[in-house]
């Protein structure tokens, strides 16, 4: 399956890398010019450059020749030298050809005469000097004049080199407005070619919506040839509608029988107790209480009727730990009106964590097993601790009684969740609620906080302690 992401992007890849490409020769055209131009300026100023230092180096010797002084002949030396450095660049730039090497000849000649002239001027040999100065004043013309042809000549080539390139150039030029025009109008191809691609199906898929919700499911699926996101969304669409009509037969079927139920719903509902009217009875009892001058039944309804209230709804609703606490309160109050002394619970609360998230009716359940199965046969001295406090980043909830304690493989079993069977032991007490088992509390907080740990560790004889470490969110 090719995404339209995909298409997009080779489409978009293909368009750059053509104009990319066109600019790329374009600019080397450019540049092959710039570098002949290049090429051809700096011979012909080398070339002037030297027919210039020539002249200069001729005039100091005549100078030297007429006043033979240190300073003439050190002038002479600086033209001489800078001469050389002009005739070996000319000599490494241009390779081959007879007009340079007559060029360089010449120019080899004219340097021997002005050398030849200077040990006839410190020999004091007037025949001498007067004859080398008159050929290299010779040669010096000649310098000139195949400087000249040497111009000549390069201008002649670059004006043929010209030529073709400006046919290069228009030739790139015209590959250049090609492929601008080719980019063009593939661009409205595609543009054409993708748009309808897309709205074409939309509309399809607009007109069998259309149709389902005028209620007839028993069109024909809609065809989609390319594989895409479009592709696969028609394919959900179709399959969709196919679970709608379905629904609908199983809709109609169960109607059927809903007459059949009514009677007995009707029934079941005569032998059901209104949860508001039971809370509304018991508070009666308690104002009844209060104003009879019993505050302990009063509290104690008060205790049974929050208990009540707080147990009987949806248990996947969230709420908070301070809340959890509060109704585990309220169960600490009945238990401890029932058994008095019997029982001590203390509770080592930090308020700073009460604030975290957690399922409903999660600390209860704990708290009553740990009575229910640890601690209610015992006769005197029976302890439940809850603790609640900050470690590590982490809320810990710690639920300890010093009750009968269970086995090992009661703790396995407890902490198995992929058994979707409650633990049942063998001894049940009195007074259980809420009938949530610990498994449905693990599966419920695990599904809550996912990073959240549960430990259970517990002695025959000595007790158990339940703990819970969730992440601050």
């Amino acid at each position: 399956m090719i995404k339209i992401r995909t298409k997009l992007l080779i489409y978009f890849a293909t368009i750059l890398f053509l104009i990319v490409l066109s600019f790329l020769i374009r600019e080397q055209s450019n540049q092959e010019v710039k570098e002949l131009y290049q090429e051809n300026v700096e011979y012909l100023f080398l070339l002037n450059e030297m027919t210039k230092q020539t002249n200069e180096t001729f005039q100091s010797l005549q100078i030297f020749v007429h006043e033979p002084l240190s300073e003439n002949l050190s002038t002479y030396n600086e033209d001489k030298e800078n001469l050389l450095v002009l005739k070996e660049q000319f000599d490494a730039r241009e390779r081959g050809g007879i007009k340079k090497e007559n060029f360089l000849n010449i120019m080899t000649d004219f340097l021997i005469q002005t050398d030849k002239t200077i040990a006839g001027v410190n020999k004091q040999d007037i025949e001498q000097y007067s004859a080398s100065l008159d050929e290299a004043e010779k040669t010096s013309g000649y310098i000139d004049e195949k400087a000249l042809d040497l111009i000549d000549e390069r201008l002649t080539n670059y004006q043929d080199v010209s030529f073709l390139l400006d046919k290069k150039i228009t030739q790139t030029k015209n590959m250049w407005t090609m492929i601008i025009s080719s980019i063009i109008i593939l661009s409205i191809l595609f543009a054409l070619w993708f748009s309808n691609g897309i709205t074409r199906t939309i509309e399809r898929l607009t007109k069998a919506a259309q149709e389902i919700s005028a209620g007839r499911y028993s069109g024909k699926d809609v065809v989609v040839s390319t594989k895409d996101e479009l592709w696969f969304l028609t394919k959900t669409f179709n399959e969709m509608k196919k679970n709608i009509l379905d629904s609908v037969n199983d809709i109609e079927e169960k109607a059927r029988l809903a007459q059949l139920l009514k009677e007995m719903e009707l029934k079941s509902l005569q032998n059901q107790i209104n949860p508001h009217f039971l809370f509304n009875t018991l508070n009666v009892i308690s104002k009844t209480s209060y104003i009879e001058g019993a505050e302990r039944t009063n509290d104690l309804i008060s205790s049974i009727s929050a208990l009540l209230r707080y147990n009987i709804g949806n248990l996947d609703r969230q709420t908070t730990l301070k809340d959890e606490v509060e109704i585990v309160k309220e169960y600490f109050f009945i238990q401890k009106t029932r058994f008095k002394d019997r029982v001590e619970f203390i509770e080592n609360i930090d308020p700073s964590c009460l604030s975290i998230p957690l399922p409903c009716l999660t600390l209860q359940p704990i708290i009553e097993n740990a009575f229910i199965h640890g601690i209610e046969n015992m006769s005197e001295g029976a302890e439940i601790v809850l603790s609640i406090y900050e470690k590590n980043e982490s809320v810990c909830i710690e639920v300890k009684d010093n009750g009968v304690g269970m086995d090992q493989q009661t703790i396995d079993r407890l902490m198995d969740t992929s058994d979707e069977k409650e633990v049942h032991v063998e001894k049940k007490g009195s007074g259980h609620s809420t009938g949530i088992g610990m498994k449905n509390v693990i599966n419920r907080l695990r599904l809550f906080h996912k990073d959240s740990e549960i430990n259970i560790s517990s002695d025959l004889g000595k007790g158990t302690t339940v703990t819970i470490r969730l992440n601050k969110i």
